[in-house]
């Protein structure tokens, strides 16, 4: 079905108003595209490689594909079979390699995906910056907090273009709960609640690992990379999420869309400090990632996130957020945005019951000079709304779109190496916290541990 682009809904979302659209009821998103797609020539394509296809790797590469003018060339991965599927799936004329420096070596290839394991972000993404290509990096952008200031020193001094890959920042829905919070219509924000629960072992990193796993099929050295040097283990190779060594538990795989999120629609650059809580609740399985993780994090502009993760929830896999305000609450329920104004009372009451009647009567009339009613019964106006996206709606499109729109006009990406380190510094000061059993501060101006 036809797609929504960035350009479009902003220029759509300023036609409704916090004033306007607080009457009851339910309104859709899709809006006709005000600027048709032009065709893109043959000159003008875009030539991609993917580092890294795993689930993640190869599912970012077919969306990315969608976009009209990108054309796929390359894949790296250190498991043979990937490298097979994806000349399964894009031909057998892509090129593939375990090592992905040949890939960079290629003067065709324009722009990488990389979906490496954590791990590997900063070094595939310098080194592909380095190389000359533009890079679009999986969440979390950072392994180790040291990992940041450099991948954004890379993308400065190339001038390569680096978006991270937590798309919910090009979404409509979190545009739209965006434009809602500026125009006050929840009041002043004073919290944030985050979660996303899993119940099943799928959503618990425990992905399939393949039969013919070996070291002859997996380069496994090359997978270390700056790991510790252990003997082959098929586990860890497919199933790297469950390991701090290669991966940066629920913080780096889920917390981060949360603050990524959190951060767009209220423009902070992040918390100044946080304290974390979790465990092995459930999953004890050789691990040692957490599989329940709680934060709490304090925002200079005034407002708390709380935040969970919860691996071992019994229903149904759920994301959300909660924006709670002076004058409301605003949900983003997956592709929706609603919310529910209860506007505060103006005056401030009178408890006067077990005074005497002489007293009462004299005090009643003292405050309803002072505050005349301006509603009727003294109750303030409220209402909800509610906005959904359309269906078959696709935030990740959206982000790649921005994507490559950047790459061809050379102007800032919605999330960029500062943003991405951002968010990622903040969620994975939760590891640290639960690490150090204290309080973590941050300084999200300069992206610093203090």
């Amino acid at each position: 079905m036809h797609q929504l682009d960035r350009r479009s809904f902003l220029k759509a979302a300023t036609a409704a108003s916090a004033g306007t659209m607080l009457t009851g009821g339910v309104g859709s998103l899709a809006i006709a595209q005000s600027e048709p797609s032009q065709p893109v020539s043959a000159n003008d394509h875009i030539q991609i490689a993917l580092i890294g296809a795993g689930g993640q790797g190869m599912g970012d590469t077919k969306t990315a594909l969608q976009v009209p003018g990108v054309k796929l060339l390359a894949v790296a991965d250190c498991y043979n079979g990937r490298l097979e599927h994806a000349k399964e799936l894009w031909g057998d004329d892509i090129f593939t390699a375990r090592d992905y420096n040949e890939i960079l070596a290629r003067k065709d290839v324009d722009a990488v995906i990389i979906g490496t394991p954590d791990h590997w972000h900063k070094q595939a993404g310098i080194d592909a910056m380095k190389a000359g290509k533009d890079v679009y990096c999986e969440k979390p952008m950072i392994h180790l907090y040291s990992d940041g200031p450099e991948m954004i020193e890379a993308s400065r001094s190339t001038g390569r273009i680096l978006q991270v890959g937590s798309q919910r920042v090009s979404s409509m829905i979190y545009l739209k709960a965006k434009e809602l919070l500026d125009a006050g219509a929840i009041g002043q924000l004073n919290m944030v609640t985050a979660h996303w629960n899993r119940n099943s072992s799928m959503g618990a990193w425990n992905y399939t690992v393949p039969d013919d796993a070996s070291p002859q099929t997996c380069d496994w050295p090359r997978f270390l990379g700056t790991a510790p040097r252990i003997p082959f283990n098929a586990e860890h190779f497919f199933q790297w999420r469950k390991w701090k060594a290669y991966g940066s538990g629920v913080a780096g795989d889920l917390f981060v869309h949360l603050f990524s999120g959190t951060h767009f629609i209220t423009g902070s650059k992040g918390p100044t400090r946080g304290m974390a809580t979790g465990g092995l609740r459930f999953w004890k399985d050789g691990r040692d990632a957490d599989d329940v993780v709680l934060g709490l994090f304090d925002y200079p502009e005034g407002f708390n996130l709380s935040v969970g993760v919860n691996f071992v929830d019994g229903g149904e896999e759920s994301e959300g957020l909660m924006f709670t305000g002076s004058e409301g609450t605003m949900e983003i329920d997956g592709n929706s945005v609603s919310v529910n104004r209860v506007p505060r009372e103006t005056e401030p009451g009178l408890t006067i019951g077990t005074f005497t009647l002489a007293m009462q009567k004299k005090m009643q009339a003292e405050y309803d000079r002072k505050y005349p009613r301006k509603h009727p019964g003294g109750t303030p106006a409220a209402g909800y709304e509610k906005y959904v996206a359309p269906e078959g709606y696709s935030d990740s499109y959206d982000h790649f779109k921005n994507f490559f729109r950047s790459v061809r006009s050379r102007q800032p990406v919605v999330e960029d190496a500062v943003f991405g380190f951002r968010a990622a510094g903040a969620a994975l000061l939760s590891n640290l916290s639960i690490e150090r059993g204290a309080v973590v501060n941050w300084d999200p101006e300069g992206m610093r541990i203090l």
